[in-house]
């Protein structure tokens, strides 16, 4: 039992004062539950309601993909910039340092590697096992306009249910097909499905035309694939366009990880994300940091 010898009556009610929540600044989430929202605040920051996800997940069709040839000696060094990272459950339990305290997000979906159709995936993690891993949300792969596709978005829809049941977000990634135009007809129809079947947020490529329209017909959060690797210069600019034209952060790796000097980089891609740096001065301050060493 407490002593309750000497306790003090109550007084501080503060009457005049209406009691509030704080509400979610991110896009379509303001209906979801409290574990929910608190997860998706260890994958977007809460004061700018973004996030550079740290993408590393290639090697689950890929097999070892330049700079991820040893995780340990590449990737973690860079983890204390990430807001997130995005990883398989071997690479999670075998590398990652459980002293990480910032969001994971774990693929779920895999199947055939790249010597196969790819969008004939399957759902490839349980979702105890995401749960004992403590995951802040849960990534499948979307094949709209895949031969695949229907399953892909079953997929996705099987782990919407169990995500809703253990509040555990689901990120939808787009994929785009083989006979799909990269553009913005076809990310506007990809992400609105994904929304549509209760994506929590989605991930999808930026488009140099009308990717406004992309994020305005999209009523949850989106963030855009890092893609293939180009110069620091034109990632930074396209995550600096992305952002301006409404994404709500970056899921990047090759621009990252096969940079000359991926710290600076990854750090360079946080100011443009968090800070809307411009992308000379973002690339003013990835040359100098890449002269200090990152």
């Amino acid at each position: 039992m407490p002593d309750i010898e000497g306790t003090k009556d109550t007084h501080d009610y503060y009457p005049d004062i209406p009691q509030q929540v704080e509400p979610t600044k991110l896009k379509g989430c303001g209906s979801l539950g409290w574990g929910m929202v608190n997860r998706l605040n260890n994958i977007f920051r809460p004061e700018t309601g973004r996030t550079v996800m740290l993408a590393v997940d290639h090697g689950y069709f890929m097999g070892p993909t330049s700079g991820l040839e040893r995780i340990d000696v590449t990737i973690v060094p860079l983890l204390p910039f990430a807001d997130t990272l995005m990883c398989t459950r071997g690479i999670l339990r075998s590398l990652v340092p459980p002293t990480y305290t910032r969001g994971i997000v774990l693929r779920a979906s895999g199947g055939p590697s790249i010597l196969k159709e790819l969008s004939n995936e399957e759902i490839a993690v349980d979702i105890e096992d995401a749960i004992r891993l403590n995951v802040s949300a849960l990534a499948v792969q979307v094949f709209v306009g895949g031969e695949y596709e229907t399953r892909s978005l079953h997929n996705m829809t099987r782990l919407v249910d169990l995500g809703n049941r253990y509040g555990i977000p689901v990120l939808g990634v787009t994929a785009v097909g083989r006979d799909m135009a990269r553009d913005a007809k076809y990310m506007r129809l990809a992400t609105r499905i994904c929304a549509e079947l209760g994506a929590t947020y989605v991930k999808t490529y930026f488009v140099e035309e009308g990717f406004e329209t992309v994020t305005a017909a999209c009523p949850v959060p989106i963030v855009i694939a890092g893609g293939k690797k180009v110069s620091e210069r034109e990632a930074l600019t396209m995550a600096y366009n992305a952002i301006q034209q409404g994404a709500c952060g970056v899921d990047m790796g090759r621009n990252i990880f096969q940079s000359e000097a991926p710290a600076a980089m990854i750090q360079a891609v946080s100011q443009v994300v968090h800070h809307d740096l411009k992308p000379q001065a973002a690339f003013d301050l990835y040359q100098t940091l890449q002269r200090q060493g990152g």
